[in-house]
């Protein structure tokens, strides 16, 4: 096994090996994919780095993006198809972030990558039905403007409030205009178009990788008896955090245990 290391060139030859070189989002770390083309080059099937765990880009209007970039949007729900994930999510320059996005990030991944774009629901007061969101929206509003009225009677926050604004704008429909019913279904049924996903190395984790079916049960690649792969070079994903930590442990201590079995059936001793 060769490798270009700090100082020079290293060459090693090595009775097993275990490869845990990540996946691509990380490339200031040293995870930037650059092990692809050599696995590639001997027959192993790796399914293309993309990202997940990652933030979507969405066509925000100048002023709103000026306004609220940076701002959370907190206590919230989140809806694709059905799947629904309460949480938070960050209003960036471009787009969404944050917990409750990466836990749809594959879902929407593959949503855009079919059809070009995303149509997330977010639901600003998901513990408020309709009726009652309706109930709170019918009160007079007297002389307050909409947004403090809003802020008053559903607890919206300034970002909540320009989320709907830029949703109403999208729609060619004016907030104000808008009766009790029409506003409190809107309310929790904020539709965000999302056109993109962030670039690969600001994505927290990868989805793609080394085929399962290329590994063994000891996660020994077939083509390449004695050598063994972890953690993010698999194809496969999971939420960030704990799930994605402890696959890559999990899977690390898979390949090592398989290697030291590999090493016993071959004799090796010294361990």
């Amino acid at each position: 096994m060769q490798f270009d290391a700090p100082g020079g060139h290293v060459s090693i030859d090595a009775d097993a090996i275990v490869l845990a070189l990540g996946g691509a989002s990380w490339p200031r770390l040293g995870a930037d994919g650059g092990w692809i083309d050599a696995l590639t080059r001997t027959g192993v099937a790796i399914a293309p780095l993309r990202p997940a765990n990652c933030g979507f880009i969405a066509s925000w209007s100048d002023v709103f993006r000026d306004r609220f970039e940076g701002q959370p949007l907190k206590r919230i729900e989140l809806s694709l198809r059905g799947q629904r994930v309460r949480g938070e999510a960050i209003i960036t320059r471009n787009g969404l972030e944050g917990g409750a996005v990466y836990a749809l990030s594959a879902a929407l991944r593959e949503a855009i990558a079919a059809s070009g774009e995303a149509v997330l629901h977010i639901a600003l007061r998901p513990d408020l039905t309709a009726a009652e969101l309706q109930q709170r929206l019918a009160a007079p509003r007297g002389k307050q403007s909409l947004s403090t009225f809003l802020r008053k009677a559903v607890n919206l926050s300034p970002p909540a409030i320009g989320l709907l604004n830029e949703a109403a704008a999208s729609a060619s429909l004016r907030l104000a205009s808008m009766d009790a019913a029409a506003l409190a279904a809107l309310i929790n049924a904020v539709p965000v178009r999302l056109v993109g996903t962030a670039a690969l190395d600001r994505a927290i984790s990868t989805a793609g990788g080394i085929s399962f079916a290329e590994l063994d049960e000891h996660f020994m690649l077939r083509l390449r008896p004695g050598t063994f792969a972890a953690g993010e070079m698999l194809d496969w994903e999971a939420p960030t955090g704990g799930y994605l930590l402890q696959a890559s442990f999990a899977t690390g201590a898979a390949a090592a245990h398989g290697a030291l079995a590999w090493l016993a059936r071959k004799g090796v001793t010294g361990l």
